[in-house]
């Protein structure tokens, strides 16, 4: 059979849709640019040839997922949906190969009352990270939610508001091998301090040739790093620690199902709750199977299985990954640490105040009933069927060769500070290298790099380095785990190779001329929690040492 085999990869799926791109001229693009400040989440996205700020609720949907939309049933209380979201995720997250699959009842529209009971509307579960019938009631611990940031901001305010209550005016450290924005967002706002430990020597380290023979999990949190600093403040001031996976702060890297272990095994041995953002859990699981010895072997929801074993609970935007348009969860394991460290008991060991009902109140007085959480249910029926098509190889192998392909473009064509390998969602310039080490942290040249693409080529990326991770506002410590960075995130199944070469033709020009580039500076909003959102920006020339 192998003289049959051809050397390109085999294709694994059609468009049938396409959407025409309008012909926008560099003068109107600087004139929206300066009407926006030179924001570019305020840029009009009918005014760009290609969009690569974010994956997130952006990605090309299956057409199983659209047809699980007609599905959709947008009843207030305990739609069909919600019975078969929370199986999707016992099935993905937990079940490993031994999946119920409960959408497919739905799908072929079983008109069996008994059965539907029996194996749907009824069904009990309890133990794992997502309860089911009276026990979801009575201890609720998954919480559905329209979004990843909206999950955390629910569980951080309520965090702060127990642990306020328990020693007012404390102030705690949340370390991560890497927070994103929001997640950093909400953890200052709840005023805690946010702590990224990772290896950033082997981060911006490139191999020969530009290849790895194997993936070096270079989103790995430090773990010696990560047990000096609990050692240093004390376990009573580390609430909870988190890893996310892949680590979009630290250029999409994956983090490795050791680490993952070693992480847990550090964290119960200080009895701290350990938690993930889990918004590219699939992806992360690939990147295991890949390049993890023991797991060539495994499928994909089998590794997560193993994955999630590991953690207490976590958050997860599920906008990415492939899953849907929108979409998030917050979820802990049933009477778990996470659930023993923040509900009250009385001294005899009863339950006093279950946290998890204390977050259900939150989810309903902010977002709606739990039975959809802010979501309709033809976004419901449309995430949980994207949950199994999240975790099948060939679409995660695509997408992960695609962002490859993107960033072994732009180290060929001679572009300086490519993060190598590529991550899994996208690709990551360190803009320091790429200006040669001549742009100060607070000339934010980075956003220049970002404006700059939009202006000259309609190219939108997302700035994630020191405007935008806020380096002029940070303590010496936290600057030094300051990734500065640019990402040109890829939408899942959406962007063709004729995408992908003009954004590296792009980019390859804009280096060459590099001394143009103008830096930035922030005139309002420099202070504003989350600020690359909303801050108002000018641009001025760089000067001639800058150059």
């Amino acid at each position: 059979m192998k003289k049959y085999q051809l050397d390109v990869p085999t294709p694994h799926s059609y468009t049938y849709v396409t959407k025409n791109i309008p012909n926008v001229t560099v003068e109107q693009r600087e004139r929206a640019l300066k009407a926006t400040h030179y924001n570019e989440f305020a840029f009009p996205a009918g005014m760009l040839t290609i969009d690569m700020l974010s994956d997130s609720g952006t990605t090309a949907m299956t057409d199983v997922q659209w047809s699980a939309m007609f599905l959709g049933d947008e009843s207030y209380g305990r739609n069909k949906g919600y019975y078969v979201l929370l199986d999707a995720f016992r099935d993905v997250f937990e079940r490993g190969d031994d999946q119920k699959r409960i959408i497919d009842l739905v799908r072929t529209d079983c008109e069996d009352v008994e059965k539907m009971m029996d194996e749907v509307y009824l069904c009990e579960y309890e133990g794992g990270l997502f309860n089911g019938g009276s026990a979801q009631m009575e201890r609720p611990n998954t919480f559905i939610i329209q979004q990843g940031r909206a999950a955390e901001s629910v569980l951080f305010e309520l965090v702060k508001k127990i642990l306020n209550a328990r020693e007012p005016g404390k102030i705690y450290t949340i370390p991560s091998n890497g927070h994103f924005d929001t997640t950093e967002g909400n953890i200052k706002q709840m005023g805690s301090i946010p702590r990224n430990l990772y290896n950033k020597k082997l981060l911006w380290e490139v191999p020969e040739n530009g290849h790895y023979e194997k993936n070096p999990f270079k989103g790995n949190m430090d773990t010696e790093k990560l047990e000096e600093l609990i050692t240093k403040l004390g376990p009573e001031n580390v609430p909870l620690i988190y890893t996310t996976i892949t680590n979009n702060t630290v250029c999409g890297q994956p983090v490795s199902m050791a680490n993952l272990r070693e992480c847990s095994r550090i964290a119960h041995k200080y009895d701290i709750p350990y938690m993930f953002d889990a918004a590219r859990w699939a992806e992360n699981a690939y990147f295991i199977k890949v390049n993890e010895e023991g797991y060539a072997d495994k499928s994909i929801p089998e590794i997560a299985k193993e994955m999630f074993s590991y953690c207490d609970g976590f958050t997860a935007s599920l906008k990415k990954d492939g899953h849907a348009n929108m979409g998030g969860v917050l979820a802990f394991r049933d009477k778990g640490l996470f659930w023993k460290k923040f509900s009250d008991f009385n001294e005899d060991g009863t339950v006093k105040t279950d946290v998890g009902i204390l977050l259900k109140v939150k989810q309903i007085s902010s977002y709606g009933n739990d039975s959809y959480g802010g979501m309709s249910g033809r976004d419901i029926m449309a995430l949980a069927a994207g949950l199994y098509e999240a975790a099948k190889f060939d679409y995660l192998d695509a997408r992960v060769k695609q962002c490859e392909y993107l960033a072994q473009g732009f180290y060929k064509a001679g572009v300086k500070g490519v993060v190598l390998p590529a991550g899994g969602h996208g690709v990551y310039i360190n803009m320091d290298e790429f200006f040669d080490n001549k742009r100060g942290p607070e000339t934010f040249a980075g956003q220049g790099f970002s404006v700059e693409l939009i202006r000259r080529y309609g190219i939108r990326t997302a700035e994630l380095g020191n405007y935008s991770m806020e380096y002029d506002l940070k303590t010496p410590e936290q600057q030094a785990e300051v990734a500065n960075v640019v990402r040109f995130a890829i939408n899942r199944s959406q962007l063709s190779k004729e995408h992908m070469d003009y954004v590296i033709a792009a980019v390859k020009a804009l280096y060459e001329d590099r001394a143009t580039i103008p830096n930035i500076r922030i005139v309002k909003g420099k202070n504003l929690p989350m600020r690359h959102f909303h801050a108002f920006l000018e641009t001025y020339e760089p000067s001639e040492d800058e150059k």
